[in-house]
């Protein structure tokens, strides 16, 4: 007991209480600003590796962006990154963050279904489906229910069958060898049922994306209900992500 005691007078709370308000520690890039300064735009273009910036008009794409921070290195007077985690949203095109516009990412409450809400506001089940992910995402996915994220106070938890899912969360490309098992999963998980995409390799294939070894038409068959961006996913990215999609407002922690 003392031994206990201790601890907690070393360390504090080992949860976080409100995690829509915490703070990440540490060098963690969260939502970029980009500022109205000139610069060689094309030049700052060709360094990223998976294409995610465009100049006509200037922006960042966080689909596919990596967050390797490159062009905030070479061009600071340009970007910077901030540690804003809520990076999810249900509109692809507000994952592009434009020149000049400095505002959260938010969920558009016109485009979710209104059975989302009622059926899910209180409990949601997911299964996780790893299409070809390389496990960092999936990393972060398993510690978004630990003990300092703890992410079933809310009523979010992962389940091991998709038939006891109420959608799933793909991580990764999804390769070829992983379409039918996707398919399959979805399709097993009864309706009304969520698809939610976590991390720049399942919104946009990454840096595989023109790879002939994926197959990504799974996506043009259904409505996907949430993007979360990171790479990999953060946990208070992921959670924060739900529980807006799910409910009106957040439950108290």
């Amino acid at each position: 007991m003392f031994d206990n005691l201790k601890i907690v007078w070393h360390q504090g709370k080992q949860f976080i209480p409100n995690v829509t308000t915490a703070e990440v520690p540490g060098i963690f890039r969260g939502r970029p600003v980009i500022s109205t300064k000139k610069v060689d735009e094309k030049a700052m273009a060709e360094l990223c590796p998976t294409g995610a910036i465009a100049t006509t008009p200037f922006c960042i794409d966080l689909g596919k962006c990596t967050f390797c921070g490159e062009c905030a290195v070479q061009y600071p007077e340009k970007v910077s990154f901030t540690k804003d985690y809520k990076l999810s949203t249900n509109d692809r095109e507000r994952l592009l963050i434009y020149e000049g516009v400095d505002k959260p990412l938010l969920l558009d409450p016109a485009i979710i279904r209104k059975e989302i809400r009622k059926i899910f506001g209180q409990s949601l089940k997911l299964r996780q489906v790893s299409a070809g992910g390389d496990n960092s995402c999936e990393w972060e996915l398993t510690a978004s229910n630990n003990v300092q994220f703890d992410m079933s106070r809310f009523g979010i938890d992962f389940v091991a069958s998709p038939r006891h899912a109420d959608g799933i969360v793909i991580t990764g490309p999804i390769t070829e060898n992983m379409a039918e098992p996707l398919e399959r999963a979805y399709r097993a998980v009864p309706d009304p049922k969520i698809i939610i995409l976590a991390g720049t390799d399942a919104i946009s294939g990454g840096i595989f994306a023109d790879s002939p070894a994926i197959d990504r038409s799974f996506l043009s068959k259904y409505k996907i209900d949430l993007y979360i961006a990171g790479n990999p996913v953060h946990p208070l990215t992921i959670i924060n992500g739900l529980v807006e999609l799910t409910r009106k407002k957040y439950m108290r922690t």
